[in-house]
């Protein structure tokens, strides 16, 4: 199914494949829990940028792996390039548009402390199929 989304002004605005019922993962690391985000992870090929890539500013820290991207007109991270999936997005679930999301299950990941529980997360992933 075709989820569509974007930021709070509608600046940005994608469109990413998933199925109707979202698994999605709440990081507690202190960007995500500070931002509020649910990873919806995805491989590149299933998400498409269909404005706005001229609203986007980047924001890195710590290793710099990661690509935050927020809209520079409203602030909203909709989506991102995450460490642990370099070759994909984490949309931001609570960004889709209503209508097409039935319905989410999601699973704590324990962000803190990263390093010990990634491989964790790229399991349960299945590395992004």
């Amino acid at each position: 199914m075709i989820h569509t989304g974007g930021c709070h002004c509608g600046a940005v605005r994608y469109e990413v494949e998933a199925p109707a019922h979202l698994e999605v993962t709440e990081c507690n690391c202190s960007i995500c829990s500070k931002t509020a985000i649910l990873h919806l992870i995805v491989p590149a090929a299933r998400f498409k940028l269909l404005q706005g890539s001229d609203a986007l500013t980047t924001y890195t820290f710590d290793t710099g792996e990661a690509k935050h991207l927020f809209c520079r007109h409203c602030g909203i991270k909709s989506f991102y390039v995450p460490r642990s999936h370099p070759d994909g997005f984490s949309v931001n679930a609570r960004c889709l548009d209503e209508g097409t999301v039935t319905g989410m299950t999601v699973t704590p990941f324990d962000g803190k402390n990263w390093e010990a529980n990634i491989e964790a997360l790229r399991a349960s992933r299945g590395e992004l199929k």
